[in-house]
């Protein structure tokens, strides 16, 4: 049995949680969150609290039982405060401007890159610094991860896209082998 998920998950007043067969949807004030929760995994709602439990005990129904306790966990937090991924631009004339839904990168690249956020993301641009918001914990990191991938920071100069968190090791390059 996974630790993570036998631990009860806590329900605020203002959070709605239903199981609806083999779906979850979680409502609270800052929004709706569906997902389908694995055949093998039991879902028990009690007053306050949500509990999974496993039907069988088998290696990967194990290891499905602290997954979900995760993704449920994140989705009560989603509804309730939501999540934040801060990205930082690094390098000479590199920048991020906001047009509507679509963010407008200039990576030194001959042409700006044009990335149109998913729904359920919000971003607030700054010249170097990019904060992104939303309910969905897996759509934030994929959107973020997305956005450092369309220039990686690089180990010589650290200029790129990175995570607000991230430390780039440094490479000493061709005057430091001397």
């Amino acid at each position: 049995m996974s630790r993570i998920g036998k631990r009860p998950i806590p329900i605020t007043k203002d959070v709605e949680v239903k199981v609806n067969g083999d779906m979850m949807t979680v409502k609270g004030p800052k929004g709706i969150l569906e997902r389908r929760i694995h055949d093998k995994i039991s879902v028990e709602i009690n007053d306050d609290n949500v509990l999974l439990s496993v039907r069988d005990s088998h290696r990967e129904t194990r290891s499905l039982h602290g997954l979900f306790g995760a993704l449920v966990l994140n989705m009560v937090t989603g509804v309730t405060k939501g999540f934040e991924k801060t990205l930082e631009i690094v390098g000479v004339g590199y920048r991020a401007e906001l047009n509507g839904r679509t963010a407008i990168f200039s990576l030194g690249y001959s042409n700006p890159v044009h990335f149109e956020l998913p729904d359920g993301i919000d971003a607030n641009v700054d010249k170097s610094k990019i904060v992104l918001t939303g309910i969905d914990k897996e759509l934030l990191g994929r959107t973020a991860a997305k956005i450092r991938s369309l220039r990686k920071p690089e180990p010589y100069k650290g200029k790129g896209v990175k995570y607000a968190d991230e430390n780039i090791r440094r490479k000493a390059g061709k005057a430091g082998a001397k």
